[in-house]
């Protein structure tokens, strides 16, 4: 129990919560880094991998659709463009036309503001450069570009691109991940994607719009001489996203073949776009760095320390916040048999306290420092819910809370985890929690508010009843 300290959990969620993870989404390259980050660790501690043909990772398929920049093209008069000269996102899209400059494309007559004046607009390009002010937007009978082009049944849209030019090649690139991927195993095709967005990058647009005078103050559409024709397509992509799993065999010859399990999530929200200088990216420093990183300093202690009777086996879900996505995956297709695994704990959010006098109603449920509510010890197995409180009282004492098992739990905590696909399964579960708050996937949940000396002891609790579970003589008992 002494390997597991507040300054390693500090360590390990320095990293875990770091801006650069981009908010851990699934599936998505922060996210990839956290499960690397997670099974280096594991190899430098010597525990067994747990997932796919003898690696850490089990992988979890999702389907999803991106661009195909092979199949797409875009033609300006008689030239052809590459893929990365423009971009498209959303649904596949066909059309041609001569091309119309129309400003931010906005309309609003009451303001004076009508650069379709004049203009017939059925069958043609509509070109766009940057985007109208809100006043104008929330004038009386203004309407926005899509609205005019819908309305006046032009060929389509095409907008130029504002960007830097890195920040257009980062977008080219978000273009070719996956869109809206979702579990592989929830049927055939990926859902709808979004409507279909064209853009051509800074250089391309500013060659469009050579020698063109327009005045935004009084704008009227101006006719290229250009004929624009664009085909889009997209395909069926399959994004790589995974759960990290490892075993510490036991000591005991026979009960080392079943498992205590451990789990926690390590994905979060992503990020989301905002304006320069302002917080766009969910570190998830509590929800869930703070599971992610005890089930780390778990693995860390069993590892390198004393067996245990039966094996530990350490799981950490993908996609939790997207639908339980990886302990669906997991409960369906288990690395070790599920007739095996005597007990889950699941760890998510333990890392945040409630400080004394604290009046914030965002904060009327967060547990206070020296207390945690355990969701479900009770739901399957009254054994379980006793033993875990046996063991608290002879280790930290800490506060244990049963509010949430409360059938008519309005929040329905104990389905929102991933220890939910292990109770359907019937495996006694308990769940440590230390309660929703005000930075709860919000972009305030950082790793300076965590309550490290709380997540230490939450960690070495959960050690403790671990350990006295994989020593029992008997399994724990259903009722």
């Amino acid at each position: 129990m002494d390997l597991i300290t507040k300054n390693d959990l500090l360590a390990h969620l320095e990293f875990i919560a770091h801006d650069l993870l981009e908010g851990r989404d699934t599936p998505s390259r922060g996210l990839d880094l956290a499960t690397l980050y997670v099974s280096s660790q594991l190899k430098l501690w010597g525990a067994t991998p747990g997932g796919d043909s003898g690696k850490f990772f089990q992988n979890v398929p999702l389907v999803g659709r991106a661009m195909d920049p092979e199949g797409s093209s875009l033609s300006i008069g008689s030239t052809r463009h590459a893929y990365g000269e423009f971009m498209a996102t959303g649904n596949a899209t066909k059309f041609e036309g001569q091309a119309i400059y129309v400003g931010h494309g906005a309309q609003a007559p009451e303001l004076g503001i009508d650069p379709y004046i004049g203009m017939d607009i059925r069958g043609k390009v509509l070109v766009v450069r940057g985007n109208p002010p809100i006043e104008l937007l929330r004038s009386a009978g203004s309407k926005s570009v899509d609205r005019i082009a819908q309305d006046g049944g032009a060929a389509g849209i095409i907008r130029i691109s504002t960007q830097g030019a890195d920040d257009w090649q980062s977008s080219v690139t978000s273009s070719l991940a996956a869109s809206r991927p979702r579990p592989a195993w929830q049927g055939a095709g990926p859902g709808r994607q979004a409507r279909s967005s064209i853009s051509l990058s800074p250089q391309l647009g500013s060659k469009l719009l050579q020698g063109i005078s327009f005045d935004e103050a009084k704008p009227k559409g101006v006719a290229i001489n250009q004929m624009i024709s664009l085909e889009t397509k997209v395909k069926d992509v399959s994004p790589k996203t995974q759960n990290v799993v490892a075993i510490v065999k036991g000591s005991d010859p026979e009960l080392s073949n079943e498992y205590v399990g451990v789990s926690a999530h390590i994905d979060h929200v992503g990020m989301r776009s905002v304006a320069p200088g302002l917080d766009g990216i969910f570190n998830g420093a509590d929800d869930d760095g703070s599971g992610t990183v005890a089930v780390l300093e778990l693995a860390h202690a069993f590892a390198t320390g004393r067996r245990p009777k039966r094996s530990i086996i350490f799981i950490w879900h993908c996609g939790e916040e997207k639908g339980l996505w990886g302990s669906a995956y997991f409960t369906n297709n288990p690395t070790v048999p599920l007739k095996d695994l005597t007990a889950l704990i699941n760890i998510d959010m333990i890392g945040r306290s409630r400080p004394a006098g604290d009046t914030n109603p965002k904060n009327s449920v967060l547990s206070g420092p020296n207390q945690i509510y355990v969701v479900g010890s009770y739901k399957l197995s009254r054994d379980f819910g006793d033993f875990l409180q046996t063991v608290n009282s002879k280790n930290f004492n800490l506060g244990y809370s049963y509010k949430y098992d409360d059938p008519n739990d309005r929040e329905n905590i104990y389905e929102r985890s991933d220890h939910y696909n292990y109770a359907l399964k019937g495996i006694p579960i308990a769940f440590y929690f230390d309660g929703v708050h005000e930075d709860y996937h919000q972009v305030g949940d950082e790793v300076h508010k965590i309550d490290f000396d709380k997540m230490e002891v939450v960690t070495k609790t959960i050690y403790a009843s671990l350990w006295e579970l994989a020593n029992r003589t008997d399994r724990v008992k259903l009722d």
